[in-house]
């Protein structure tokens, strides 16, 4: 099973300038990968590539093994008619409910489950959202934002609990924050714009678990590879 993408050239209608020129990458490992960049690098359009919302695109797009790829993004909303705990019963598998009971515990979630969706905070939505799709079947599951508005603390637990419940499933997770994606990720792929080449440079990240201590030293040195790497 792995991701890959061969000389990717895309832009948008109307456009004069390339958001892709030639973009290549190679992921073969299952794990918390990352897409790193500032705004308008190309990260979302990627991601929507990779999915299969954008066609409009030169190169090749090879998800060999995965069957199933997501897309989650910050801000989506959930139907309104009813209690989110009572949405997330109704869209789980009965072989899923533990899964669904433990997600909801591990996202700090239990006490909204009576709440509507409105009644949430944008951070509670995020978390509501990207439990509806680690209840569904999937090999690659990109996260575009989708851990917005959650403080850093809860996020940083999330993400321990989605890497240790799901180790040999692919992730894709979209962020401006260094030192998360330093620390959390096994490979970050660090957009630096169409007019430079590559495009795209792969880091090593720090890929931290749960019941590891990750070395400050360390950190620091992948932070500063991906900033050099900009």
């Amino acid at each position: 099973m792995f991701l890959e993408c061969q000389n990717i050239n895309f832009r948008y209608p109307k456009s004069a300038m390339d958001v892709f020129h030639g973009l290549s990458f190679q992921m073969k490992t299952p794990g918390f990968h990352a897409l790193f960049g500032p705004s308008g690098v190309g990260k979302t359009s990627l991601a929507r590539i990779i999915v299969g919302d954008i066609n409009d695109y030169s190169g090749i797009v090879r998800s060999e093994g995965m069957k199933h790829l997501l897309y989650s993004y910050n801000l989506e909303r959930l139907p309104d008619w009813s209690s989110v705990g009572k949405h997330l019963e109704k869209i789980t598998p009965p072989s899923l409910r533990d899964r669904k009971n433990e997600l909801i515990a591990s996202f700090d979630m239990t006490q909204t489950m009576r709440l509507r969706f409105s009644q949430l905070s944008l951070g509670q939505q995020n978390r509501v959202n990207l439990i509806r799709y680690l209840l569904q079947d999937f090999q690659l599951l990109i996260m575009d934002e989708s851990l917005a508005n959650v403080d850093e603390r809860t996020r940083e637990k999330i993400i321990l609990r989605i890497k240790d419940m799901f180790p040999d499933t692919y992730f894709l997770y979209i962020s401006h924050n260094v030192i998360e994606v330093s620390k959390f990720c096994r490979e970050i792929l660090v957009f630096r714009g169409s007019q430079k080449s590559p495009q795209v440079i792969t880091v090593n990240g720090r890929d931290h678990k749960l019941g590891q201590i990750v070395a400050k030293d360390r950190l620091e040195q992948t932070m500063l590879e991906i900033m050099h790497a900009s």
